[in-house]
């Protein structure tokens, strides 16, 4: 048996967590541990992270012109991080720079942007978010935007609208890659009807192993071998226990009945961790287990790793920040896999994901220009 692969993760939120300090990166030098944060330089070498995918999230309660204005500001942080530690950190835009990122020992430094409010309805913003490096999209965070229902929102259009089919072919020009993580079943459909790219799952998990609508159901992941796709697992608890995903549908409720909004993600944590009864533990196990059942269901060329550490407060046992990705790669090789199904695991189907996208770009953009269509030409008014 040969020597763990460098792992891809599809996502990972610390340039959030750095803004509760203004992104004063001398008071929080990742290059010394951080034991308050799930991520450091020191714990990425342990676990044998070469690629992060680092999210420029912002909170849907982030509207309009304050979602860009944020969203950049998330942007300029991953950056700064990147210059700060040169001999540490790649920035990385494809996949060729990727493959070359993980040969020279740095971290790959790829960006995703997490939440289609972050563009404010336009399609100008996307490219320019493009330019500056992101290269994946999440369709929607926990409300549905303009033009896609979200998972964990009351639908709104039966998935995308023809502004939301324009985002995802203008994605698909771009080489941007299409994340299908938090958006709703209609959804994740309606954008493997009409991509012309693979698509990601940036941190999601199986339906079928924890019933959480936060999770891919069995009738999509039967569609990634046609479209090539990939499903990054993702290690929050409640989306990877059975028993957390039960509390989390239970507390969800209680919200709605408290004139709670659920969809706040500050809201909610604080009635979470109010909550009479405490959210049962996920261990490495679980994780295995939907790992597992995705293989399964989608096949091993379908399946990788999106941890959202620094994303969740809690994480499963045995599965406590970066540095433990070597537990779960082992848990796996002990369990049959070999080393070349654990190298497509950990970087080599997402690896192959982007060089497809960047493929489909080039032939696009040898026949299509940039799109100038608008939600109020293609959809009305947005209400």
């Amino acid at each position: 048996m040969g020597a763990l692969p460098l792992v891809v993760d599809g996502h990972n939120d610390l340039p959030w967590a750095l803004r509760q300090n203004g992104y004063d990166l001398d008071l929080v030098d990742v290059a010394k541990p951080q034991p308050q944060l799930q991520t450091d330089l020191p714990r990425l070498r342990a676990g044998g992270v070469g690629g992060q995918f680092w999210s420029v999230f912002v909170p849907c309660s982030h509207r309009g012109a304050a979602a860009v204005t944020a969203t950049l500001e998330q942007v300029d942080a991953v950056h700064l991080l990147v210059e700060r530690h040169p001999d540490d950190l790649a920035l990385v835009t494809d996949a060729d720079w990727l493959d070359a990122a993980l040969a020279s020992g740095r971290v790959a430094s790829l960006l995703g942007a997490e939440g289609g409010h972050s563009i404010d309805n336009s399609l100008g913003v996307l490219r320019d978010l493009h330019r500056l490096g992101v290269r994946y999209l999440t369709l929607t965070h926990n409300a549905n935007t303009d033009w896609a229902d979200s998972a964990t929102d009351v639908p709104r259009h039966g998935g995308l609208t023809r502004f939301g089919r324009e985002v995802v072919a203008e994605l698909n020009r771009l080489g941007m890659l299409v994340d299908l993580s938090h958006v709703a079943a209609t959804t994740m459909h309606h954008a493997l009807d009409v991509t012309a790219a693979p698509v990601v799952f940036s941190h999601s998990s199986a339906r079928a192993v924890a019933d959480h609508p936060r999770n891919v159901p069995d009738d999509v992941l039967e569609r990634l071998p046609d479209n090539g796709g990939v499903c990054m697992v993702t290690f929050v608890p409640r989306f990877v226990s059975p028993g957390a995903a039960r509390w989390a549908a239970e507390v969800h409720e209680a919200t709605v009945a408290a004139g709670v909004d659920p969809r706040d993600l500050e809201a909610l944590d604080a009635f979470s961790d109010a909550y009479p009864r405490p959210c049962p533990p996920a261990t490495l196990a679980d994780v295995v287990a939907h790992v597992e059942h995705v293989r399964e269901v989608a096949g091993v060329a379908h399946v990788g790793l999106g941890g959202d550490f620094d994303g969740t407060t809690a994480t499963p046992v045995g599965l406590e920040d970066v540095s433990r990705y070597p537990a779960l790669l082992t848990a796996l090789r002990d369990r049959g896999w070999s080393d070349a199904e654990l190298a497509a695991l950990a970087h080599g189907n997402v690896t192959r994901v982007l060089r497809e996208a960047e493929a489909v770009a080039t032939g696009l953009q040898a026949v299509r220009g940039p799109s100038l269509a608008s939600i109020g030409l293609l959809d009305g008014t947005p209400s």
